[in-house]
């Protein structure tokens, strides 16, 4: 098998994996596996910046900020009050500094994100199973 079909079927067997696990999660645990792989996204862009590979740079700093988009989307602003409204301008601050990161190849500000993000993960994931 060649390198790229077996790239291909990891790929593939991964997508199948994905989507069971996404089938059997609780909304709580969608919200974690949405946080778990911005911060992957995020690691992987640096990775492009210092590899100087600046597509890859971009392309998973693009899907860093849909990931950002899936999680203000599942922000419910009516029944959150003000933990909802300040999650979204923290979301907000994380898209808009995601686009400065891409334009100036910055892997500080990327840093400064990942640790944004890592923290309301940190936060998520001390919920009580009762409250999931």
């Amino acid at each position: 098998m060649t390198p790229v079909a077996y790239r291909n079927n990891a790929n593939k067997y991964a997508a199948v994996h994905a989507e069971s696990v996404i089938d059997g999660a609780s909304p709580h645990k969608l919200i974690q596996m949405l946080m778990s792989g911005f911060l992957m996204r995020v690691n992987a862009a640096k990775g492009g910046i210092e590899r100087g590979d600046f597509q890859e740079k971009s392309v998973q700093i693009s899907k860093a900020v849909a990931i950002v988009g899936g999680l203000i989307d599942g922000v419910d602003t009516e029944k959150g009050g003000d933990i909802a409204a300040n999650l979204m301008s923290l979301y907000e601050y994380i898209n808009a500094r995601l686009f400065q990161a891409s334009a100036q190849n910055s892997i500080e500000i990327l840093d400064e994100v990942q640790g944004l993000m890592r923290e309301v993960k940190q936060a998520w994931d001390t919920i009580p199973e009762m409250y999931q």
